[in-house]
């Protein structure tokens, strides 16, 4: 399977470069251009799964069984995946559908420059769309951030992650609110804790 993953990756590599040479020397990078990282190099998607197929021609994959995926996007894991690849212009994953037992994980930078924190959601489907950097979720979805969590109250309510790891729902819903200790920022008890006399 992982020899899979590897010719996948390397399948659109090659329309990448296919992509490049027909543009031309002097052209100027579509805006739609895979994504890069902080060096400029390609985002590599990795995809781990039991069983897997793909169309080269419709440039559709399809993952199943105990999929794993791993993009500095984000990582998810579900039972299937189907991903569809740009078509004219080879440049990497255009949308990804994950099904079952689905769990995505996106970081949320923190503006002020400190690590970022994790956002964990849950769901039965959830939809990456590379053009807006969205993560759908749906099927009583459910997203913890730090402490926080962000429950559906109905099968649906749609939450979307986005690509800053912020999050918007749409349905009905209830957040769970955990203070992280006993003591605020200063030292002092947060208002409500006695300490326990000895």
């Amino acid at each position: 399977m992982k020899l899979f993953a590897l010719f996948f990756l390397a399948l659109v590599l090659v329309g990448r470069a296919e992509a490049q040479e027909k543009a031309g020397a002097t052209a100027q990078p579509s805006p739609a251009l895979a994504a890069t990282d902080a060096n400029g190099q390609p985002i590599a998607t990795q995809i781990y799964s039991d069983e897997a197929s793909f169309d080269t021609e419709k440039r559709i994959g399809i993952f199943s069984g105990h999929v794993r995926v791993f993009d500095p996007r984000f990582n998810i894991q579900s039972d299937k995946l189907t991903v569809y690849i740009h078509k004219e212009e080879g440049e990497g994953l255009e949308r990804a559908i994950a099904e079952g037992h689905v769990g995505v994980v996106r970081d949320k930078p923190d503006p002020k420059g400190g690590p970022a924190e994790k956002a964990v959601g849950l769901a039965e489907k959830a939809v990456y769309t590379s053009s807006d950097g969205n993560v759908v979720l749906t099927g009583s979805p459910r997203v913890q951030q730090g402490l926080d969590t962000h429950v559906a109250t109905s099968s649906d309510t749609v939450m979307i992650l986005n690509q800053d790891g912020h999050l918007r729902t749409h349905g009905p819903s209830r957040t769970e609110i955990r203070q992280d200790s006993t003591k605020d920022k200063k030292g002092k008890p947060s208002p409500g804790v006695e300490k326990k006399k000895s």
